[in-house]
């Protein structure tokens, strides 16, 4: 693997690191206080190209490899979840898979629309009963004549309140992984319903909601995939977004990093600064060390995924670790604050309560350490 970005890639990395830093940077207190993101953002996103990452140009994508996108996830990580989570939910989990699996008819309705910002998605697959064993779960599609009637209840969905569309897991077949198909479900649909999640712990700028179906109808056209593939469909979308939750985590991490750095050079305790005693050095040191370890894991995800590699333990290690390395380094830069970490004046409170929630979305850290023993023993422990 070369670890030297192209000079293409470092530029796409300088804009996105500029553009963070002026435009979500300075408002993200703001936005986690008011719990919700200023709906601009999504036409600036649109603009800069971020909605289009690794989509075919002709249909209106900007083109790219994953690496730059997992490049562009870590900017927007560092300056604030709640926007990283709006591009890799619309355009890693749905319009990628879209563009995967979807018809010609199904990529022309949709993606130039996600590319534009005209319209977000949401990827409803988690219940209310059934998260990491999202292979029973219970939202059910029942033909009528040459459509569906889909009914069940969808949680915790990113976007959910802003999505023009979200792309729906529904059981239309016997129990277990091979009876769920996906289903592009527009979401002004007679009987879609939602409702905003408020009092989050973090992350609480984002549009996270619960969503409620009952008959919504929609053509077998508007199927995604073969019948029954919709679990394999959903687990290959979320082994690529799991790179993109690391990536997040690393700019989350970094953040952390460059704050307490900062911070100790400035903070005066004992009539020095308190960068200069010795544990914590040792903190930043560790933060500094993870943050690092962190992005390469990503980056040979990110560059088995373009190479055509298996990569699916790959990025359960990179989502693993970069996600507890974000904990960890949200955890010691409150340390290096001290009292003033726990209060939201300062960063550091919000990347320890966005950082927690990497840890459990997109498969948790115990599901990761499942999926990589069974791939180094071939024995599956659930």
């Amino acid at each position: 693997m070369d670890l030297t970005l192209s000079e293409e890639q470092e530029q796409l990395r300088d804009l996105a690191r500029d553009w963070v830093e002026r435009e979500v940077v300075p408002h993200a207190t703001e936005w986690d206080r008011a719990e919700q993101v200023d709906t601009k953002i999504v036409g600036k996103l649109a603009e800069l190209g971020f909605l289009g990452l690794g989509i075919d140009e002709e249909f209106g994508g900007s083109g790219g490899d994953f690496l730059d996108y997992a490049l562009v996830m870590e900017e927007l990580g560092r300056g604030d979840t709640s926007v990283r989570g709006i591009v890799s939910v619309t355009l890693g989990l749905v319009a990628k898979t879209i563009q995967a699996y979807g018809t010609v008819e199904q990529k022309q309705r949709w993606l130039p629309s996600f590319c534009s910002g005209e319209t977000l998605g949401c990827f409803a697959l988690t219940e209310p009963g059934t998260g990491s064993d999202a292979g029973n779960l219970v939202t059910r599609a029942v033909r009528d004549g040459d459509d569906w009637l889909i009914s069940g209840e969808k949680i915790f969905i990113t976007n959910g309140t802003w999505a023009g569309v979200a792309l729906v897991f529904a059981r239309t077949g016997n129990p277990g992984p091979k009876g769920v198909s996906a289903f592009l479900v527009p979401t002004d649909r007679a009987g879609f319903s939602r409702r905003e999640i408020k009092g989050k712990l973090g992350l609480r700028g984002q549009a996270t909601a619960e969503l409620t179906l009952d008959n919504v109808r929609v053509a077998d056209a508007e199927r995604l995939g073969e019948l029954g593939e919709g679990f394999k469909i959903a687990m290959k979308a979320l082994d690529k977004g799991r790179i993109a939750v690391a990536s997040g985590s690393v700019g989350l991490a970094r953040a952390c990093l460059e704050a307490s750095v900062a911070y100790a050079g400035e903070r005066t305790q004992f009539a020095k600064p308190i960068a200069s005693y010795q544990l914590v050095q040792e903190m930043i040191a560790e933060m500094a060390v993870e943050t690092d370890a962190a992005r390469l894991l990503v980056w040979r995800a990110a560059d088995l995924v373009d190479r055509g590699q298996p990569f699916g333990t790959a990025a359960s290690m990179a989502k693993l670790f970069a996600s507890e390395a974000a904990v960890k380094a949200a955890n010691q830069a409150i340390q290096v604050f001290g009292g003033y970490g726990y209060v939201d004046e300062f960063p550091v409170g919000k990347f320890m309560r966005d950082a927690r929630v990497q840890t459990l979305y997109e498969g948790t850290s115990q599901i990761q350490k499942l999926l990589i023993g069974r791939a180094l023993t071939g024995i599956s422990a659930f």
